[in-house]
């Protein structure tokens, strides 16, 4: 049975926050993956547009989800739903470290505004 454990979760870090991968192909998945991420206070993430459909799920905190320009107020146990080729930003305006879940389908690159393509490790 394909079980990670949270010792063995591969820690990943870009734009000031944190991404702790569980389920990649490197650890048995086929085509999802999933990690949960740290958005550390004050965080403000540059707005990328995603390639594939990303589940993004708030655990702790509160956070300003920018999406295709529209800007909402997400808070612990909300869930937003990112299309693929949605634009999202993500700040932490709080003075608390966010946590999310994240999943989405192997494979996910992102594109930054200046065309800066990321193949994050996390989504790979």
């Amino acid at each position: 049975m394909p079980v990670v454990r949270a010792a063995e979760a591969v820690t990943h870090e870009i734009h000031a926050a944190r991404f702790i991968s569980y389920a990649t192909p490197l650890t048995g998945s086929r085509e999802l993956c999933a990690w949960r991420g740290e958005i550390p206070a004050g965080t403000r993430a540059p707005a990328h547009t995603v390639d594939r459909e990303e589940i993004f799920h708030l655990l702790v905190g509160e956070l300003l989800i920018t999406l295709d320009g529209d800007t909402e107020r997400v808070r612990a146990g909300d869930t937003v739903i990112v299309g693929a080729g949605a634009t999202l930003a993500v700040e932490n305006p709080t003075d608390h470290t966010a946590l999310s879940w994240v999943t989405t389908s192997v494979g996910l690159t992102a594109r930054l505004a200046d065309g800066t393509v990321i193949t994050p490790p996390w989504a790979n």
